[in-house]
């Protein structure tokens, strides 16, 4: 290990600590810890830094070389590297670990050592635009858990992580109905027997197979429970889930109906139908729409202010020698039928 000159570019403390390091490692005794602070002293660049006369210590070598002019430009220029440095999220090709670790050192060089400061800083280095606000919100809401550096790199990870659980604009996702353990499918080109006689929907296997593969999508990056509207289309088929009617002479909606229940029909069409969300566990909640979220999906019918939600059972129909799970919409008092774990296949 060599020892470099001390020429005021790297942190006092982390030069000498270098040093006293390189001692131990070498086992030096008493009087050799006196031979290397006079050889510490004689790597000061003279020509950039002027040393006290006297210095008998690591610690009075470190005082010296704070109160000296070069370290007041060291910290200074770690201060705007720090301003500058700003996160790029892992999807965009940043790298998280390089990010905080390069976050820690600027804070060390410029001695910002208050955790306070440290928050305030980091909180200005995030993201903050349509598609990536996500990361700047959610250091907001929990930083009132952050009461060291530690805390703060904990929080961020967590953060990072939950990111990775997000259900983008475009994501392809599946539901599992909740209560019988299957997922909200479609078969391309099966239509119903009665009723509208559009695509029909059903819940099927009991894995995501491909006929239960939906890409969702809204008219933001991301979706905010009680704000926004989504669309499902099909993946297979390109269709989308909707509630279709027909209207009678007096230009009334009539919504088609169901196989069994004759509630109302649930199918696909190439009409982009629009569909609520809410969590089914919590009333108002305001956060984004993540993946293994239990949600109910409903829909405003045509003339009806009330909201129609989706619903599966045990009630099963039957085309040709098939048996299928009835989907349906009702606006019935909400159960756990009414329930559907969106789950997440690939990030849009």
């Amino acid at each position: 290990m060599d020892i470099p000159k001390y020429d005021g570019n790297i942190h006092p403390d982390e030069w000498i600590n270098d040093i006293q390091r390189y001692h131990e490692l070498r086992g030096t005794d008493e009087y050799d810890s006196y031979y290397y602070l006079r050889t510490a002293i004689a790597l000061v660049d003279s020509n950039i830094i002027s040393l006290p006369a006297e210095i008998n210590s690591f610690e009075e070598l470190s005082n010296a070389l704070k109160e000296d002019i070069s370290f007041t430009l060291f910290k200074c220029t770690n201060k705007r590297l720090l301003q500058s440095l700003k996160y790029i999220p892992e999807r965009e090709g940043g790298n998280t670990s390089k990010f905080i670790s390069n976050f820690r050192k600027l804070c060390y060089n410029s001695e910002i050592n208050d955790i306070e400061e440290q928050i305030n800083y980091f909180y200005r280095l995030l993201p903050n635009n349509e598609y990536y606000n996500y990361f700047l919100t959610e250091f907001f809401k929990r930083k009132e858990k952050i009461k060291s550096m530690n805390d703060l790199v904990k929080v961020f990870t967590e953060i990072v992580t939950d990111e990775t659980n997000l259900v983008r604009n475009g994501s392809i996702v599946a539901l599992k109905h909740f209560a019988t353990g299957k997922y909200l499918s479609s078969i391309d080109n099966l239509h119903y027997k009665t009723g509208s006689r559009y695509q029909l929907v059903f819940a099927g296997s009991p894995e995501p197979d491909p006929n239960a593969l939906w890409k969702i999508k809204f008219d933001k990056e991301l979706a905010i429970y009680n704000k926004t509207s989504i669309s499902l289309q099909h993946i297979k088929s390109g269709n989308v889930l909707g509630l279709y009617y027909k209207t009678d002479y007096g230009y009334s909606c009539i919504y088609y109906k169901s196989p069994i229940t004759e509630l109302t029909e649930v199918c696909c069409s190439k009409q982009v139908i629009s569909w609520k969300f809410n969590h089914s566990k919590l009333e108002n909640h305001q956060g984004y729409l993540m993946s293994n979220d239990t949600i109910n999906l409903s829909i405003i019918k045509h003339g009806n202010s009330q909201n129609s939600f989706l619903r599966s059972h045990d009630v099963q129909f039957t085309i040709g020698n098939d048996t299928f799970q009835e989907v349906v919409c009702h606006s019935e008092r909400l159960g756990g039928n009414d329930e559907w774990c969106i789950e997440l296949i690939k990030q849009g």
